[in-house]
């Protein structure tokens, strides 16, 4: 295949200050052959100036319109919004974290216009790791602590309690839900600020793998639904860690269940991204993160890792790149042919619905990726 051009726009959600590609990035592929546009502006956010993505070889446009018209491969970081829509060309190709499962309207748009779509959160090695997803849920689930921490200071509307107490006060407690990546680093972070911390997962090998890494620190139990309800009712904080991959997150937590806890108290969502584990949560904005809902503070942002751009960026661009040169060598449909961790990655080609959680989550059809590259 000859070489794609790639262009990487400005992200423009709500504070989303992250970035595609790094500089470094852009060198390595423009040693592959390729060309890369870069919108004027688009690595501000994590500190990259436009005169470093020149000095690596990228071409430098002011607007993101030029952009998408000129490239063949969109890389992004953040699905796109309804006011990206329209800089779309019929068959382009996109690269870029999408969670279509909670979103529909996106999933139509890029049936309709046949966009060829990798999504980073489902790319899948052979182990079953998800190699694109983990440093976003790595930072997601450190930052939920701190968000939690925040949220229960007093002027935050918080019941006004300090996460690790001091001597002669009771630490706040912290049930996580979910033991995988974020869960992990939620309780590394919860820990480390002296809270008393319960990890739920259902998985037994996962919490006696827990039990190694924390030295029986942590209270580790495999819930049922009394078990979560008891452990929500007498917590602080509630963090919701869970994911199925690719797919809608299940609702664990009832409304029932957030009005036993105590006013003030907080539950962080970091599976808001696919639609949510708390049956209360609704997508919030680094601008306006917070909201109260039966007496409890809920934070619910949707790009967490936003907050800490330039980090957020190198850890992601780090994973992301050697995928994205295979992309932009092959093209989407060429890359997942020969790589089964893209096509695992797959999500539209030509018009077609490759990923089956998304396809269930929205009662629309389904088609297996393997038949559609062969064809």
């Amino acid at each position: 295949m000859s070489a794609l051009v790639v262009g990487v726009p400005k992200e423009i959600k709500d504070n989303e200050n992250r970035v595609s590609v790094v500089p470094d990035g852009v060198a390595e592929l423009v040693h592959h052959g390729h060309q890369v546009l870069v919108e004027a502006g688009a690595g501000a956010g994590s500190r990259f100036s436009d005169e470093e993505y020149v000095a690596a070889g990228a071409t430098l446009l002011p607007s993101a319109d030029e952009v998408f018209a000129g490239a063949d491969l969109i890389v992004k970081v953040k699905e796109p919004i309804p006011a990206e829509y329209h800089r779309f060309r019929d068959g382009q190709q996109l690269f870029t974290y999408l969670h279509l499962a909670a979103d529909k309207q996106l999933t139509q748009f890029l049936l309709e216009h046949r966009i060829d779509s990798i999504a980073y959160e489902t790319v899948q090695t052979a182990d079953r790791k998800l190699p694109l997803l983990t440093p976003m849920s790595e930072v997601a689930g450190r930052m939920s602590v701190q968000a939690a921490a925040h949220a229960l200071e007093s002027p935050a509307g918080g019941a006004g309690i300090l996460l690790g107490g001091v001597p002669g006060t009771p630490a706040a407690k912290v049930t996580i839900i979910g033991g995988g990546v974020s869960g992990t680093e939620a309780a590394k972070i919860a820990l480390g600020m002296r809270a008393i911390v319960r990890v739920l997962d259902t998985n037994p090998s996962r919490l006696a793998y827990l039990s190694d890494v924390f030295g029986g620190r942590l209270d580790l139990v495999i819930p049922n639904r009394a078990i979560t309800a008891a452990s929500v009712a007498e917590s602080d904080v509630v963090i919701g860690a869970v994911l199925v991959p690719g797919a809608k997150a299940p609702k664990l937590v009832t409304r029932e269940m957030i009005a036993t806890m105590r006013p003030g108290s907080v539950v962080v969502d970091i599976a808001i991204d696919q639609g949510g584990c708390f049956e209360t949560s609704r997508p919030t904005t680094h601008s306006d993160p917070t909201y109260v809902e039966e007496g409890v503070v809920h934070y619910c942002v949707a790009n967490i890792p936003g907050a800490v751009a330039r980090t957020s960026t190198m850890a992601l661009t780090a994973a992301t790149l050697p995928y994205l040169v295979k992309v932009a060598d092959k093209g989407v449909r060429g890359a997942a042919a020969a790589d089964p961790a893209l096509a695992k990655g797959l999500s539209t080609v030509a018009g077609d619905l490759l990923n089956e959680p998304v396809a269930e989550a929205h009662g629309l059809a389904y088609r297996d990726p393997a038949e559609v590259l062969a064809g």
